[in-house]
């Protein structure tokens, strides 16, 4: 079906129910960010292909909200569609609930696997909400069925920890709320609390199940198919149930107690399945909040990824100024991103990549999330500009890195004020010192200073937090103007990332993946305050002929200095003759002008 016939056949099931409205999120029943394509229900209904959106549908409008990072992508799959697009990032856009309560009158339909316990709520206090599955009825046809991959162990040696330490420290947070259990849903969280990882989900090595876990008993509900011989054993040596997936809702009927769930992150259909005495508490996940803080074992892991990462991307920037366009062959967003994901192949427990890789060549690069496909995708030239952004997955880590280049031609003087903003708000934030205690909307404007002295700003997050050997984006740290109360904690990853995108010319985004430290101590200090600061991770030098020097400082350039000395050092011993040659000019040291 078309969208068009999608949308009269969703309004007719709706005319059947009695439904005035029926809301399609960008959801899956674990809250993921990435999901497996049996989930990708928004998309399916909508032809919208971003990965964040919620379409609403009433009887005779249907309307996509999404934020700035896919307007111009939504402006592009949605034309000449009968689908609006509603800009949520605008100041002035109405939140979704506010528009239905005051555009809908009568009951709006929404699958509560696919709403959080804490959503659901918000939103049945302002409009009447139905719980019913109406896109199951009418995607009959084409569905992709839920990855049936098989689950495997992740080892201490990679993990830092043990599953028996983890359970054990987590039950300790059950005794600390008073509850007999806690329901787990987010892919991550189960993850990382069993030590296992899987295929199900592309870019990120989870397994789709959920988790029951009790004072003296850990349930995982999974398909029985992921779970070979050696896994079963891997799960009874930790003393792990089993049961089936779909077996989660009767086994949450049968608890008694107390039970702990967190309602940002359990979906509604589970919160539902709580018989009516138990005694429900509502906290953020212990898992969410311990998961970030990486240990020592997990934070080498990095360093080791980063440098496997860096000998990749050393190796394909080489090819793409030495190879890629000799004797007139011709290359495209497409081929550079698969000639990238060869490279990182090569590394040593490299497994996949960490998320689609942006390829975007001069007007494309200002599309933030943008994503060519072999059907649609630029021929790229040996001129211009071109926005790299990419990660890899490592049993050891997972990385992150954003690179802008110039590939040839006369650059233009914009194009090197916009690049030096950034690079001067990059450093700005990997360099900051600060209190503990201290939150990551608190050092966003650090990284958008120089850009909003000269008038410009950007929509998206200034950093993300980012998973061991897990998903690229992870909280609940974050850099952005959203007021998170999340304090910067050591062990936590987040990226660094400030862009500038100019419509139709180019964009611009430098990032690395930071780690919170502590700081030195100065004698200028004055309290006793423990303070902070930031180590970077990422080792892939910067394109410095986009630099316009003269706004740089000297400290700046002391800084860049160091990062080309270390990312040199730490690199060229796993690169032959030549490639050594190529990045120890990419990593000369810029000299200061008196």
């Amino acid at each position: 079906m078309k969208v068009v016939e999608r949308l009269a056949a969703l309004r007719q099931e709706m005319k059947a129910q009695g439904l005035a409205a029926y809301v399609v999120p960008g959801n899956d029943p674990h809250a993921s960010e990435y999901m497996a394509s049996h989930w990708f229900e928004m998309q399916w209904i909508s032809g919208f292909n971003g990965e964040s959106g919620t379409m609403v549908i009433t009887l005779d409008r249907a309307l996509l909200w999404t934020d700035s990072r896919y307007y111009l992508q939504a402006g592009i799959e949605l034309k000449d569609s009968t689908i609006e697009l509603m800009r949520e990032s605008d100041v002035d856009c109405p939140k979704i609930v506010d528009w239905l309560a005051d555009n809908v009158q009568g009951i709006i339909g929404v699958n509560p696997e696919m709403f959080s316990v804490n959503d659901f709520a918000e939103w049945k206090e302002k409009i009447e909400l139905r719980s019913i599955d109406l896109i199951k009825p009418i995607w009959t046809e084409g569905r992709p069925a839920i990855p049936q991959d098989k689950l495997y162990p992740y080892s201490a040696d990679f993990a830092g920890e043990t599953v028996e330490s983890k359970l054990t420290r987590m039950r300790e947070q059950l005794a600390k709320k008073k509850a007999d259990a806690m329901i787990i849903s987010a892919l991550d969280e189960i993850a990382w609390l069993l030590n296992i990882r899987g295929k199900d989900v592309e870019y990120n090595p989870v397994v789709i199940s959920y988790v029951v876990l009790e004072t003296d008993k850990c349930t995982l509900f999974v398909d029985a198919n992921k779970v070979d011989s050696p896994a079963q054993n891997y799960l009874d040596f930790n003393n792990i149930d089993v049961k089936p997936y779909e077996a989660v809702f009767d086994y949450i009927r049968s608890l008694s107690g107390a039970i702990l769930y967190d309602g940002a992150r359990v979906n509604e259909a589970l919160y539902e399945a709580i018989p009516e005495g138990c005694k429900k508490i509502d906290a953020k996940s212990p898992i969410l909040i311990d998961k970030a803080k990486k240990n020592a074992i997990e934070l080498e892991g990095e360093r080791i990824a980063m440098r496997q990462d860096a000998v990749a991307l050393t190796r394909f920037f080489k090819w793409l100024e030495e190879e890629a366009f000799a004797d007139g062959k011709t290359q495209t967003e497409c081929s550079l991103a698969d000639k990238l994901h060869e490279f990182r192949a090569m590394g040593e427990n490299f497994t996949d990549e960490s998320f689609g890789t942006i390829a975007g060549y001069q007007g494309n690069g200002a599309i933030v999330h943008y994503a060519a496909t072999p059907e649609n995708c630029a021929v790229v030239k040996p001129e211009g500009m071109l926005l790299l952004d990419s990660g890899g997955q490592y049993l050891d880590g997972t990385t992150d890195i954003t690179r802008t280049v110039w590939l040839g031609g006369r650059i233009p003087q914009q194009a090197k004020l916009d690049y030096t903003y950034v690079l001067k708000g990059h450093i700005a934030l990997a360099t900051a010192r600060f209190p503990r205690g201290t939150r990551g909307n608190q050092l966003d404007a650090l990284a958008k200073q120089y850009m909003w002295a000269a008038g410009i700003t950007y929509g998206h997050g200034t950093g993300h937090g980012v998973g061991h050997f897990l998903g690229c984006h992870e909280g609940p740290q974050n850099v952005r103007t959203d007021n998170n109360p999340t304090a910067l904690e050591i062990g936590h990853i987040i990226s660094d990332e400030p862009g500038i995108y100019r419509t139709d010319k180019w964009g611009i985004r430098t990032e690395n993946l930071i780690t919170v430290i502590p700081a030195k101590q100065t004698k200028a200090t004055t309290t006793e305050d423990e303070w902070l600061t930031f180590e970077t991770l990422t080792l892939c030098f910067y394109d410095t002929s986009l630099i316009e020097m003269s706004l740089m400082t000297e400290d700046e350039i002391d800084w860049l200095n160091a990062y080309h000395v270390r990312a040199y050092k730490e690199v060229s011993p796993l690169l032959n003759e030549e490639e050594r040659a190529y990045l120890a000019k990419k990593c000369a040291a810029i000299e200061v002008e008196n």
